[in-house]
């Protein structure tokens, strides 16, 4: 299998060089900024390409390392510019687009279009290759070969799941709350840490430990085994003071949504769990938030009639 890339960014040299060390053969990478394409060949031992349909040419799979929003017209540009993309397998690294939105009319021509999706933030072009074979990626495309690259990514050591398009959108949520949204509750926390007098840095500092600790168990035992804390433990009295002290509409209201996902997991560890009295506090503190928050909404729309 020869590999080419156009986008010479994070994810493009990161697999680029991966599948450099098992087995792939590497043709080189295209790319507008030409010192990026430069120190992505001599890094995975490639060659650089200053045309993208000579790339493509030399290439049985072609990635699409590019932003998410130039997949689409970059695929197209090469269409008018090779002529012929018969048998070419073409990929993207997007989580949330399609095959069929990324290479359009691509089984019509003659070739294959999958994504090929790493459940991971890459963080830097040289060294994030280390670790892709302890991380997921999810393949999605044309029917016509994809048992064929199922195969290929699993036999270069890739833990591979197969998903349809419809699913594209609820996986890249699914990754972007364990994720980025998982930032703004570390966030959260900070800023109410720093409340209680304490300094940015220390704040930082000190909610590290239980942050990674945390992780830790969830990643090693699980979200049920892992929980912790006054919903596992059915203390509405702590729950009530959370509140209290919650600044605002919003505040209130993604605890408790929190805290009714959480009193699930409380329900799936223990059988005996008695969910009556948590579960009605926690009821009606959400009635009374989205009350309050209606509330809100109709006053600050009233405002800007006035206005």
């Amino acid at each position: 299998m020869k590999i080419g890339f156009i986008g010479a960014g994070k994810v493009g040299v990161t697999l680029g060089k991966y599948f450099s060390r098992h087995g792939g053969e590497v043709t080189g990478y295209y790319s507008r900024n030409i010192q990026s394409a430069r120190e992505a060949a001599e890094f995975t031992a490639a060659n650089i390409y200053r045309c993208a349909s000579d790339l493509l040419a030399d290439s049985d799979v072609l990635f699409l390392t590019v932003p998410d929003d130039a997949i689409a017209s970059c695929y197209r540009e090469l269409c008018r510019s090779a002529g012929s993309i018969q048998g070419k397998i073409f990929c993207h690294a997007s989580g949330a687009m399609t095959a069929e939105a990324a290479f359009p009319g691509v089984e019509a021509a003659g070739a294959y279009g999958y994504s090929v999706h790493p459940l991971f933030a890459i963080s830097d072009r040289f060294h994030a290759y280390s670790q892709m074979a302890d991380v997921f990626f999810t393949l999605e495309g044309s029917a016509g070969r994809r048992d064929f690259m199922l195969e290929w990514l699993r036999a270069a050591g890739l833990q591979v799941q197969l998903i349809e398009a419809g699913c594209k959108a609820k996986y890249h949520a699914a990754a972007a709350i364990v994720s980025n949204q998982v930032v703004a509750l570390f966030e959260e926390s900070r800023r109410m840490l720093m409340e209680c007098g304490f300094q940015p840095e220390a704040a930082q500092k000190a909610l590290t430990p239980i942050f990674l600790g945390n992780a830790s168990h969830v990643a090693d035992e699980g979200a049920v085994r892992a929980l912790t804390g006054p919903v596992q433990r059915g203390d509405t009295g702590t729950l009530a003071k959370h509140l209290a002290v919650l600044e605002g509409c919003e505040d209130r209201l993604l605890y408790l949504l929190l805290s009714r996902r959480l009193l699930q997991l409380a329900k799936a560890r223990n059988a005996d769990y008695d969910d009556t009295s948590i579960g009605a506090f926690l009821d009606e503190e959400y009635r009374k938030g989205i009350e309050a928050a209606a509330a809100e909404l109709l006053q600050a729309g009233r405002k800007d009639e006035a206005k």
